[in-house]
């Protein structure tokens, strides 16, 4: 009865919080499934992790936009988190997608240098996340 009275953005925080959760889970079946030596399983994995990842990044940027655009929705703090997260995660999330883009083909093999570069990915994903969630999001959830 009470999400019926939450915010728009409380109601987001709590949608991405449970994404961030589902990246993690699915980034550490990656690895669990090469370290077996599953590479189908692992790949399979992987592109549920892209997928996932992609509408994650596409729903924050639309809804940062309409946030930035709706003044009621905004504030002064508000704004400059959003623009300090969209400034810092820009390139990241370039070198991020690119990387993804590569090994999700089928006809790349994920490799030695796949495992120690996801491995870090998932290790910088997850401080990011906490980041986020302790900062931008934490204001969010407040309006």
């Amino acid at each position: 009865m009470l999400n019926l009275f939450e915010s728009k953005n409380k109601k987001l925080v709590k949608q991405w919080k449970k994404e961030h959760e589902n990246l993690v889970v699915l980034g550490q079946k990656v690895l669990a499934e090469y370290v077996k030596g599953n590479e189908s399983e692992a790949k399979r994995q992987l592109k549920h992790f892209v997928d996932l990842a992609m509408d994650h990044l596409t729903s924050e940027d639309i809804e940062f936009y309409r946030i930035l655009s709706d003044p009621e929705r905004k504030d002064e703090r508000t704004e400059q988190l959003i623009e300090e997260f969209q400034t810092s995660f820009k390139d990241t999330k370039t070198t991020l997608m690119k990387f993804l883009a590569k090994y999700v083909r089928p006809d790349t093999e994920l490799d030695d240098e796949f495992f120690d570069t996801f491995s870090k990915i998932i290790e910088i994903l997850g401080r990011r996340i906490k980041y986020e969630e302790d900062n931008l999001y934490f204001r969010l959830s407040l309006s």
